[in-house]
């Protein structure tokens, strides 16, 4: 599968403004129409308070973050910046679709039109080597390496310490990936960044709609390098193969600090372990007392569950649970507004439950809090019309979102919560889109638009929390000019979106066949997720 498979801790660069305790001021005085006066201290507070004591916290202003709108503008810009780079490249991806040469190529021009530029990629080993020995990700991005040298040109693969011996052997490709992927999606040159769900093939780039945040931020983007780079360290390098520079080899570089986790795994996560948690926590510092009356915070997060054992210092779920509990249970944020979105709708029954108890009283009735679940349709599911078992996975989307709709009337929620399923026609056919937004916006009580949200690559699932590798930020301000935007962003992602019941998910046509159970019952039981 990988032709032949033949670092030391990084130091956090930037200067990042990370706080461990904010003061209530922090968040004050700046109210959106019709809330309470100026002298109360915003609900912004209490969550920046719990926030500094999970991951480092960044001050970017609000006019440094732009939201990208469509797939089309997120390559466009991404090729822009790439073309104008002067000193770095980093992108970590799932993968690199295997016939973007329109990428590969203005990586290209870039690099030859500026000699000081270097380029880092990360995919995932299991993804980016699928097709082999047909041309793959890994054979498209050697020919860079085979141009440009490997002292310009850096490719590395992760591969999950999860799937070694004869787990490995026998089972099939792109199954395989059940058992843990790289996942994190970073796109920085020079000193910005867009996060992204977004992979980096065609479809991302024309007609699958995601989430695309750039931070014009040199603290912030030096950060998220030492996250790439990290990671970096700790997977195969692809080279060209000596023998047919049209191939590939992975290597398992001598530079590396750890043992190749198809070696060694338990080593390899020992070493992981040790060498990850310092970067992803939060770190001691003086609080401060931030004079300005518009702020904006953003909180990178990161889940590498399947590298921190036995001690998970993940922050990413921390984060979200966190945020979800103080809408469950401080009065603060009573009549408070959430959208929660995630293309694949398998939600972690820990933040099911949360999103569902923030619309209920202690008395479990309702409360005036409101909350929508946006997910993607069978119709607008990636893995719509596909073969063999990857194409049953939008039956097993449909049934765990009939599932939740009825956890949702069992805590007589159905009036407080509601599901949509976005469709802009159908997989496959032309004019057909596929939605893979992810991501949380929470509106304050008494405000029009959100003041806090998730972005990046987590599905936040089982899977996302116990195997693959994430990476995301939470932006949280109470600057008006970028909630305005937030809002934008909800309803745009909202606009071919539809409200699903639990009667329509029992009509004829979308009934769960006995296979689609069963078969969601064996990944689950023989250790992969989806």
């Amino acid at each position: 599968m990988f032709g032949r498979i033949g670092g030391h801790a990084l130091r956090c660069a930037g200067r990042p403004v990370i706080r461990r305790r904010i003061y209530a001021r922090s968040f004050s005085g700046q109210a959106g129409a019709g809330t309470a006066a100026a002298s109360a201290p915003s609900p912004l507070a209490g969550i920046t308070a719990e926030l500094d004591r999970i991951a480092p916290r960044f001050e970017v202003p609000a006019s440094q973050i732009h939201i990208i709108d469509t797939p089309a503008n997120f390559y466009s810009t991404l090729k822009n910046k790439i073309r104008n780079a002067r000193r770095r490249v980093y992108l970590s991806t799932l993968y690199i679709g295997k016939t973007e040469y329109d990428l590969i190529e203005t990586l290209s021009h870039a690099l030859r039109d500026n000699p000081k530029l270097k380029v880092s990629i990360l995919t995932d080993a299991l993804r980016g080597t699928r097709e082999t020995p047909d041309p793959s990700c890994a054979s498209l991005l050697s020919t860079l390496v085979a141009e440009y040298g490997s002292e310009r040109v850096d490719i590395r693969m992760f591969h999950t310490p999860n799937l070694t011996g004869l787990r490995k052997d026998w089972i099939p490709r792109r199954i395989n990936e059940g058992w843990g992927l790289q996942h994190m999606k970073l796109y920085g040159i020079d000193d910005e960044i867009i996060l992204s769900g977004a992979n980096l093939s065609e479809e991302y780039f024309t007609s699958r709609l995601d989430r695309y945040h750039v931070f014009s931020s040199k603290a912030l983007t030096e950060y998220y390098a030492k996250i790439h780079h990290a990671i970096c360290s700790l997977s195969f390098q692809v080279l060209p193969d000596p023998q047919d520079e049209s191939n590939y080899v992975l290597e398992w570089p001598t530079t590396n600090g750890a043992p190749s986790p198809l070696d060694s795994p338990q080593d390899f996560i020992a070493y992981s372990s040790t060498y990850l948690s310092p970067i992803i926590q939060a770190t001691e510092n003086e609080p401060a007392r931030p004079s300005e009356a518009s702020q904006t915070y953003v909180y990178p997060v990161s889940q590498f569950t399947s590298l921190l054992q036995p001690n998970d210092t993940s922050t990413e779920f921390p984060a979200v649970t966190t945020v979800l509990r103080l809408l469950s249970s401080s009065s603060a944020f009573t009549g408070a507004r959430w959208l929660f979105t995630a293309g694949y709708f398998n939600i972690h029954p820990v933040l099911s439950s949360l999103l569902i108890s923030s619309t209920t009283t202690a008395s479990n009735t309702p409360s005036t809090t409101q909350g929508t679940v946006l997910t993607a349709s069978p119709w607008a599911n990636g893995f719509y019309g596909s073969s063999g078992i990857s194409g049953m996975l939008p039956a097993a989307y449909t049934h765990l979102s009939a599932r939740f709709l009825d956890r949702v009337a069992a805590a007589q929620a159905t009036n407080s919560i509601q599901l949509k399923e976005w469709r802009k026609g159908t997989v496959g056919t032309p004019g057909g889109w596929t939605y893979h937004a992810k991501g949380l916006w929470v509106t304050l009580p008494r405000e029009e638009h959100p003041s806090l949200t998730f972005v990046g690559s987590s599905n936040y699932t089982k899977r996302s929390y116990s195997l693959d590798l994430e990476v995301g930020a939470l932006v949280v301000t109470n600057d008006q000019d970028l909630k305005r935007k937030l809002g934008e962003e909800t309803e745009r992602l909202q606009k071919d979106a539809s409200p699903v019941s639990r009667d329509d998910l029992r009509r004829t046509e979308r009934r769960v066949g006995w296979n689609v159970r069963l078969s969601m019952w064996i990944v689950e039981k023989v250790g992969g997720a989806f």
